[in-house]
């Protein structure tokens, strides 16, 4: 195949690989009623004058699967943090103890797994329609190259493999969309 070629069909398997990785980032954003430290991932805390990620400023646990505790390294700290944690806007309610913050997770109502669920729909199809533009652009390179003076056996070739790398990224946004949709409908 040709090289040109070749090379287009690597960037829009790159560009396929990105929209995976974006979506279970944001994947990972969407809880499931289960705490996990990376639900504060987003959390940035005045610290001594600049916003600064919370796990610089403390150290974020799970003890149990309701409960989120962040220790602080400083314990001035304790006050910023849990101020941050509200204003995160993340419908978590932070309390200290003096120790620790202490956020215990409410459990999901079964309309909020259903909204949950429409959100992780439509981020799977963010990353659908992103996929999609890479056998889009991988596609308008072959035909030029077809008008350019590729053979015509070739270019089918090359867009049935676009195609094959399509359906395969596909199934596996669909597979992620599944597991997570199972995770957030488990109750």
């Amino acid at each position: 195949m040709n090289e040109e070629v070749q090379m287009a069909i690597d960037e829009a398997k790159e560009q396929m690989e990105k929209a995976l990785t974006h979506l279970d980032s944001e994947l990972r954003k969407i809880r499931a009623g289960k705490a996990h430290p990376s639900m504060l991932d987003s959390v940035m805390v005045d610290y001594y004058g600049s916003m600064t990620p919370l796990k610089q400023v403390g150290n974020v646990s799970t003890p149990d699967a309701r409960t989120i505790t962040v220790q602080a390294w400083e314990k001035p700290m304790l006050d910023p943090i849990a101020t941050a944690i509200i204003n995160a806007n993340l419908g978590l309610n932070p309390q200290s103890n003096g120790e620790v913050i202490i956020i215990n997770v409410p459990a999901l109502t079964e309309e909020r797994r259903r909204d949950l669920s429409k959100r992780v729909r439509a981020e799977g199809e963010h990353a659908k329609v992103s996929i999609r533009n890479g056998r889009k652009d991988a596609n308008d390179f072959i035909k030029s190259s077809e008008k350019d003076g590729l053979s015509e056996d070739m270019a089918k070739t090359a867009e049935a493999s676009v195609q094959n790398l399509t359906d395969a990224y596909s199934k596996k946004v669909d597979e992620m969309l599944d597991a997570k949709e199972a995770d957030i409908m488990t109750v």
